[in-house]
C-alpha cells in the first residue's frame, strides 16, 4: 500500500486554493442605463449608454423602422426647422461621453446644397448644454481656424423665395439657427451624385457644439448594418467618440446607432 507521507502539504495547498478562490475578483457587469424616449412617427426613439461601474463603453439611440416608414412626404415650412424629438443622453454618460442631448430633424424633401436634396435624417448629438444649444442665432459668424482634414464648411446661397421667408440671402457656414453651423465632406460637396449618408461636424463660436450622422431614408430602408468614419475634428478639447456604428435588429425591427472609442481631444 502507498501511502501520502505529506499529508501537511496537502492541506497547505488545499488552504491556498480556497483563499485564492475567496480573493479573485468578481467581473463588473456591463449595465446598460437608459436615457429618454420620445414618440417619432409610430415608433418610440430612445437614448442609452452601456456602463461597467463608471467606465462607458459605448452610448448612442435606438431607432424603429416604423419611424422611418412612417415619416411625412409634406415638408414644415416652418423656420428655424423644428425638431421632431429631443433627448437627453442618460446623466450617467454625459461627462464620459460629451454627449448632452439627441435633436432628430426629418427632412422630407432634403435641403441645399445640392448633394442632399433627397429625404433625410439629421440625427444631432450635442457637446453642449441644451440652453447653449437654444441660444444659437447664427449671428456670430466667426469659423473655426482649423476644419476636420478632407471637410469643408461652406456658404450657402438661398433660392429667392427661400431667402425672402428666412430674411436673409445666404447661410454663412449653412448655419441654421437653433442648430449651428455644417461642415460637409469635401468631395461629397462636389459630387454630382446625391449622398446616402454623411457624418456631419457641427460648430459655433468657432467651435464643435455637435457630431451628425445625417441618413437618407432610403438608406436606413435598406434595413442593414453600415459604419460610417468620425473624422479627427482639430481643436477639440473635450471627449468625442472616434468611431460610429448602425446595428440593425430584425426581430425587434430596429437601429441601434453605436458610438464608442471615447477619448479627449489632441
Amino acid at each position: 500500500m502507498v501511502r501520502n507521507s505529506h499529508p501537511s502539504r496537502v492541506v497547505v495547498l488545499a488552504a491556498l486554493l480556497a483563499a485564492c478562490a475567496k480573493e479573485a475578483p468578481t467581473p463588473v457587469p456591463i449595465v446598460e442605463v437608459k436615457g429618454e424616449c420620445a414618440d417619432v412617427y409610430k415608433g418610440q426613439v430612445c437614448t442609452w449608454a452601456r456602463m461597467q461601474d463608471t467606465t462607458l463603453i459605448d452610448v448612442g439611440a435606438t431607432v424603429p423602422i416604423t419611424s422611418v416608414e412612417n415619416a411625412p412626404k409634406e415638408p414644415d415650412m416652418a423656420w428655424p426647422p423644428v425638431a421632431v424629438a429631443r433627448l437627453k443622453l442618460p446623466a450617467a454618460a454625459q461627462k464620459p461621453s460629451g454627449f448632452t442631448e439627441l435633436t432628430v430633424y426629418w427632412e422630407p424633401t432634403g435641403h441645399p446644397p445640392g448633394p442632399y436634396l433627397t429625404p433625410h435624417f439629421d440625427f444631432h448629438f450635442y457637446t453642449v448644454a441644451p440652453e447653449e444649444q437654444a441660444a444659437i442665432d447664427c449671428k456670430d459668424n466667426v469659423k473655426p481656424e482649423v476644419l476636420a482634414a478632407g471637410y469643408s464648411l461652406p456658404d450657402q446661397p438661398l433660392p429667392p423665395d427661400m431667402a425672402k421667408m428666412i430674411g436673409v440671402s445666404t447661410l454663412i457656414g449653412i448655419c441654421v439657427p437653433g442648430m449651428g453651423m455644417h461642415s460637409l465632406p469635401t468631395a461629397e460637396l462636389e459630387s454630382k451624385e446625391l449622398f446616402k449618408g454623411n457624418m456631419v461636424i457641427g460648430y459655433y463660436h468657432g467651435k464643435n457644439v455637435f457630431i451628425e450622422p445625417m441618413l437618407t431614408r432610403d438608406r436606413l430602408l435598406e434595413k442593414k448594418a453600415f459604419e460610417l468614419p468620425i473624422p479627427t475634428v482639430p481643436g477639440q478639447a473635450g471627449i468625442y467618440p472616434r468611431s460610429w456604428k448602425a446595428e440593425y435588429d430584425p426581430q425587434a425591427q430596429s437601429y441601434r446607432f453605436v458610438f464608442t472609442g471615447f477619448a479627449p481631444g489632441k
